[in-house]
């Protein structure tokens, strides 16, 4: 447990929702995140910590001061070999994947990853005004969504996809109201998968990994303007 664990918090870290010179979330808060006790999340770190990925102070909160991890696999391959194709790609093979890993996960989830889902959601509630904390929330959810398709390869596939981009993707989050709508977006995913109706959960799905690509695009064309204002 605590090898996963520092494997997700590494991974938190190589795609972007961590970035060097932050501070990580408490232990209590990690645990909460993740679903795990606070010793698991402790060990985890002193883990990072002896890899010189994250730096421990007694009296200050951990804080990540090196990404030297991009070669880690999130599923079968690495954030920066992701990052390397052009937005229109991954949009398209997210939603083909994406779409039919969330009609297989309404078909097979069972009560326990439904279980992980729903406590999910209420701490998702409480993330609104912290992009860092539902990012990391949303990672899980999405992973317990992928690993629940009886497809170990699409959900391996997907979990790539979905690190495309995410430092974009905490700048998005950072907009009024985008939590909000992610968050409905979630519950209406997890209706559905609670339903085990194929074609709900399609759609859900569908109309949440298009809203992530038009509020991808905007941060994109702002990105020249806000470059030039700097």
């Amino acid at each position: 447990m605590r090898e996963r664990i520092s494997d997700k918090l590494a991974s938190l870290i190589a795609s972007g929702i961590l970035q060097v010179g932050e501070e990580l979330p408490s232990e209590r808060e990690l645990a909460a995140l993740l679903a795990v006790s606070r010793e698991t999340v402790r060990a985890a770190i002193q883990t990072l910590a002896a890899m010189g990925v994250v730096a421990v102070s007694q009296g200050s909160r951990t804080r990540v001061v090196s990404r030297k991890i991009d070669t880690l696999k999130i599923g079968v391959t690495s954030p920066s070999a992701i990052n390397a194709y052009e937005l229109d790609s991954v949009h398209k093979a997210r939603v083909l994947i994406e779409r039919s890993v969330a009609a297989e996960a309404a078909v097979h989830i069972e009560g326990t990853a439904l279980r992980r889902l729903e406590q999910s959601l209420l701490i998702q509630k409480q993330t609104m005004r912290d992009p860092v904390h539902f990012l990391i929330c949303d990672r899980e959810f999405h992973l317990t969504i992928y690993r629940s398709c009886d497809n170990p390869l699409l959900a391996d596939f997907v979990a790539d996809l979905y690190t495309f981009m995410l430092d974009h993707r905490r700048i998005a989050v950072s907009q009024p109201g985008a939590i909000e709508r992610s968050y409905l977006d979630h519950v209406a995913i997890f209706d559905a998968l609670s339903a085990h109706d194929p074609q709900a959960a399609t759609d859900a799905i569908g109309r949440h990994i298009d809203r992530i690509y038009a509020t991808t695009v905007e941060i994109l064309a702002d990105e020249p303007k806000t470059k030039k204002s700097a």
